[in-house]
């Protein structure tokens, strides 16, 4: 009963969490978007004490359920792996292997110094639900949306509206080549040793694993019915229980209830902890050799985690032609000196330090004007820029969806009043001077009233017009780059603000 409970629960939230990288209509947001806010490392940096706190008490209450329930990366691999079990003869491959601490360890202390020097790009590819969500991003939403514009296809031509086709296409070669090597090796790990990588590299699984050494409820051997079959330990995808000699590595253990119905005497179950249940785990034959480890563990632990909090404490397909006759050549993306990013991030080094590069506003973004930085520094970080569409000022998508508190909950009005860039005018890609016709693009769509036209030759003022800008009133939002229709740059682009203001 108790593994079907906690199976039922983790489809559930693995389905919820899925669920807010393949919507593109933002109402799975709206329900079920605190899944995506529960996360550990997303909670940690946003500085949200609240469910930090909960997870913790959760793991000392009943072991790492946060593993084998709430994080999808987790459930993703326990489902690669039960698929692997259906094979009969994989029913029982796995066997006990001894806790690899030095790596889980060493692991840990270089993630919390990766987040204490802002390297995001080594946190991001260790942060387990940034890595789903990376996955998700980039392989399961993409056939998600091939499959709705299919259906869009076949719904137009039966008269119908109930679906409509979105835009599909790689927005960062890099993380989505991350992405696919990231899915295959986890897959394979689990395909063959269950969860490897959550007891060995995962900077999540070991923080919860020193906790879940001290859960209440935990699972306990009953040596007085084990005949040392070892069919639990060959189950155990965990690789923590050693059925031959009565232990169980609770640090290792995610509460996964396998062993539970695989025991065929009912020597194993899911009990209170008590002194007579330590004895019967092996936890008292050798006192001081148990003591001296766990305090050796703490010490470990303690010297990263106290690290780590006060880190987190400071840081906390488009038409192609024009009028049917002539091609339209792809714009291309400008050399910024200063990256763009969102409203509600206040600053890029705020930016930094918080994202985890889970590219869920990436998916949210209704604009397309999110995507995965290439930069070593802050790679797969999402940056904005305006090729395919521009941040409009009525949009707050992406602070209402991110997680982690690199983008803060920002209001209409808020958004609409933040400098995020400024617009910087290119003379000489400008088409009323290239082409001597009038435009205007800029000028007409700039929704803060920043570009004005005025006649390039100042003695005449019948001369074709030109944009100034006035950087004081611009907000960045990119409207003028996107529309304006000079190829294959634009005569006017965005340059980015290290410090957002309000103007």
């Amino acid at each position: 009963m108790l593994r079907k409970i906690r199976l039922t629960f983790a489809v559930l939230f693995f389905l919820a969490v899925t669920a807010l990288f393949l919507d593109f209509t933002g109402t799975v947001h709206a329900w079920l978007g605190w899944t995506a806010k529960i996360q550990f490392l997303p909670a940690l940096l946003a500085l949200n004490a609240g469910v930090v706190i909960a997870l913790v008490l959760l793991t000392l209450l009943a072991g790492r359920v946060y593993c084998s329930v709430i994080c999808p990366l987790g459930v993703m691999q326990d489902i690669v792996s039960w698929i692997s079990g259906r094979r009969k003869k994989k029913r029982y491959r796995f066997s006990y292997s001894p806790e690899k601490k030095w790596l889980r360890y060493c692991v840990l202390v270089l993630f919390v110094a990766a987040l204490i020097a802002g390297i995001g790009s080594f946190v991001a590819l260790l942060a387990p639900y940034s890595s789903y969500g990376r996955i998700a991003s980039n392989l399961f939403a993409p056939i998600y949306r091939l499959g709705n514009n299919l259906l869009a296809y076949f719904a137009e031509r039966a008269d119908s509206y109930a679906f409509y086709e979105t835009e599909v296409w790689m927005k960062s070669l890099s993380t989505f080549v991350i992405a696919v090597t990231t899915f295959i090796v986890l897959a394979v790990l689990a395909w063959r040793n269950g969860r490897t990588y959550c007891n060995t590299i995962c900077p999540v699984g070991t923080v919860l694993g020193f906790f879940s050494r001290f859960s209440l409820f935990r699972i306990t051997i009953d040596e007085s019915k084990c005949n040392r079959c070892g069919l639990c330990s060959r189950k155990c995808k965990a690789a923590c229980i050693d059925g031959k000699e009565h232990r169980i590595d609770y640090s290792r253990c995610v509460v996964c209830m396998d062993c539970l119905d695989t025991c065929k005497h009912g020597a194993i179950g899911f009990r209170m902890r008590t002194k007579a249940s330590d004895k019967k785990t092996g936890k008292e034959e050798n006192p001081k050799a148990d003591n001296s480890q766990i305090d050796t563990a703490r010490r470990n632990f303690l010297s990263a985690t106290a690290v780590l909090a006060a880190t987190s404490a400071v840081k906390a397909q488009e038409k192609k032609v024009d009028g049917g006759l002539a091609v339209i050549e792809d714009k291309k993306i400008p050399v910024r000196a200063t990256p763009i990013v969102p409203p509600g991030a206040w600053s890029a080094r705020h930016f930094a330090q918080h994202c985890t590069a889970c590219q869920l506003c990436v998916s949210a973004c209704p604009n397309n004007v999110l995507r995965p930085s290439t930069d070593l520094q802050k790679l797969m970080q999402p940056e904005m820029s305006y090729e395919r569409g521009y941040c409009r000022p009525e949009c707050t998508r992406c602070s209402d969806v991110c997680p982690a508190g690199a983008i803060r909950p920002i209001t209409i009005e808020e958004k609409s009043s933040a400098r995020i860039g400024h617009a910087v005018w290119i003379r000489k890609n400008c088409i009323p001077l290239t082409d001597g016709v009038e435009c205007g693009n800029c000028a007409r769509h700039c929704p803060s009233g920043a570009i004005l036209m005025v006649p390039s030759d100042s003695e005449d003022v019948n001369s074709v017009k030109i944009p100034v800008v006035n950087a004081e009133r611009c907000i960045g939002c990119g409207a003028c780059e996107n529309l304006c229709p000079a190829r294959p740059f634009s005569a006017i682009y965005v340059e980015g603000h290290t410090m957002h203001s309000v103007m």
